[in-house]
């Protein structure tokens, strides 16, 4: 019963990665046989600007989308566990951007964050005058500003916390009612019953989603960055790893240059991955969970 997902995982995942990892040792362009060239495309890397700076966007990424996908797709999901009026159509409003393709999720976004006429910066700019928000400021350039254009790709990745959300909604709902009871009769506060009870309950939930975004991280910027930003505004404020991997392979075809970026990027989630369960670990032992 095994056999089909093993032989998946050989064909689309092993092998695939085996023949990275050899192609990361050589120079290759699609059009002559790969030529072994060592440690040459790792040191090429370590001096390449424009690697540098999509390796930094990237870890940046990381660190402020991870951790707010997490919180809002924890906190909407202990809103919504209860049975109430509108709470199902609550719960699908919340998991249905990530049924959205990815392309046509980006060419919507690439339409709500238009400096001129995007209905986002409509609404920034209901109440002010000539063109500014309440507050007398130049409403945000979304497509134009480095600093604006990275937090548009936070936002657009944190419309997509629908999986996240159904993964801890499912969870919090399996927690044992008994337990709150008790601590209703104790009078326990609702921070103490989330920081004693909830979340070290939901921990071990917690962790697994914290690890798979962090591996999904360099994933989740690549559609964003090509559809609304394509890898700007210059120089590179939007570019990230896994849209440096895609030109260098299919726009420069360099392929051997391409798979030794994308070896970067599996050691770098491994270390991620890592730390992170280390963390996990100290923090349930501390809890004794």
């Amino acid at each position: 019963m095994l056999t089909p997902y093993l032989v998946g995982l050989v064909g689309l995942v092993l092998l695939p990665a085996a023949v990275t990892l050899g192609l990361a040792f050589t120079e290759y362009d699609l059009l002559r046989p790969p030529t072994f060239v060592g440690w040459d495309n790792v040191r090429e890397l370590a001096s390449d600007p424009v690697f540098r700076v999509a390796l930094t966007n990237s870890l940046v990424f990381a660190l402020v989308a991870v951790p707010l996908r997490l919180l809002l797709a924890l906190g909407l999901a202990l809103l919504l566990h209860r049975r109430a009026p509108a709470v199902g159509a609550a719960r699908t409003a919340a998991a249905l951007p990530t049924a959205v393709p990815e392309i046509a999720y980006g060419l919507l976004w690439l339409w709500l964050l238009n400096p001129l006429y995007g209905p986002v910066n409509q609404v920034l700019r209901l109440g002010g005058e000539n063109g500014l928000t309440v507050l007398g400021r130049t409403p945000p350039q979304w497509l134009t500003d480095p600093t604006d254009a990275r937090a548009a790709i936070v936002a657009m990745s944190v419309f997509t916390i629908g999986e996240t959300f159904l993964v801890l909604l499912a969870a919090r709902r399996a927690l044992p009612a008994d337990v709150y009871e008790m601590a209703a009769i104790e009078d326990a506060t609702g921070w103490d019953v989330f920081r004693r009870i909830t979340l070290p309950l939901m921990a071990p939930v917690l962790g697994l989603l914290v690890a798979r975004d962090a591996i999904g991280s360099l994933q989740f910027s690549f559609v964003p960055a090509f559809v609304v930003t394509d890898g700007g505004p210059p120089p590179y404020a939007t570019t990230y790893l896994s849209l440096f991997v895609y030109r260098t392979a299919f726009e420069y075809l360099r392929y051997g240059y391409a798979a030794a970026a994308t070896l970067v990027m599996v050691l770098l989630t491994g270390a991620a991955v890592v730390a992170q369960w280390r963390l996990i670990r100290r923090y349930r032992g501390f809890y004794g969970v």
